[in-house]
């Protein structure tokens, strides 16, 4: 049965968590094993426990407790569930998209690039993305388009911030992620990946060569919003490849072009 505890007053120190405590605070990069995320909705919660994931705490609004909410508690036992009603709740910003339902979730230790990539035909790798809501959506595209993996540099954004998470819709939770370390354009080619490089350049290739779709593994590299990839990035893909584009558009958004890709490249 869940534990019950209602609020009643908006300062409270159990909803810190929730609404006081940022998200570097939630990351606890001294102490990783204690840090926590914050997943919002329950479509998001749902399928951040069918992956394994440990919830901590819920923030639920209380008309829902035996409403929507009901199913997803009774699948956590014990653990504390502060509730309050909606006029307290609204005062915590953005809680109108979370639809009545926060969850406080432990956060996993990261698996290895061999271990995310060891079945994976396509992964994406974001270089530098560090909009949140850039990463949860090229997530969502990732999950929808037939990628199997997804790795990042160290600067980009985490995908378990709450903005990733929600832009996401909980798809970080189903596809296989993690960071990467420097060199890792070799390390992609010592588990048989070659790398695509999206960039324009005059010598690119069309996404449309049929080289990429052929290729037995692929790795579809993503740049940063405002100057894309590295020079030496790009030097040390094995292609470099640009999406034709019409009415003299030169881009499109890190997260736009990435829906391009995946669909073009994805495993087939």
């Amino acid at each position: 049965m869940p534990n019950i505890i209602p609020i009643t007053d908006f300062s409270a120190p159990e909803l810190d968590v929730f609404a006081r405590l940022s998200e570097a605070q939630l990351l606890n990069r001294e102490h990783p094993q204690e840090g926590l995320f914050i997943a919002e909705s329950p479509k998001v919660i749902q399928r951040a426990l069918d992956a394994g994931l440990t919830p901590r705490s819920f923030l639920v609004e209380d008309k829902h407790v035996e409403g929507e909410a009901r199913e997803i508690l009774a699948r956590c036992g014990e653990i504390p569930v502060y509730t309050a009603p909606f006029h307290v709740l609204t005062q915590l910003t953005g809680f109108q998209l979370t639809r009545g339902m926060l969850c406080a979730m432990g956060r996993p230790p990261l698996p290895t690039v061999e271990a995310v990539c060891a079945q994976a035909r396509r992964v994406a790798v974001l270089e530098d993305v560090m909009n949140p809501t850039n990463v949860g959506a090229i997530f969502r595209s990732a999950a929808a388009l037939n990628m199997d993996a997804v790795l990042l540099t160290p600067a980009c954004s985490n995908p378990l911030y709450r903005r990733a998470i929600r832009v996401s819709m909980g798809t970080v939770f189903q596809i296989p992620w993690t960071f990467l370390e420097p060199g890792w354009p070799d390390r992609l080619r010592a588990l048989g990946f070659q790398t695509a490089a999206m960039a324009l350049r005059d010598d690119s290739l069309s996404i449309r060569d049929p080289r990429l779709r052929e290729a037995e593994k692929l790795a579809v590299v993503l740049g940063t919003e405002g100057d894309g990839l590295a020079p030496a990035t790009i030097a040390a893909c094995d292609y470099t490849v640009r999406i034709p584009m019409s009415h003299g558009v030169d881009s499109l958004n890190v997260a736009a072009a990435s829906a391009v890709a995946f669909f073009q490249l994805g495993a087939p």
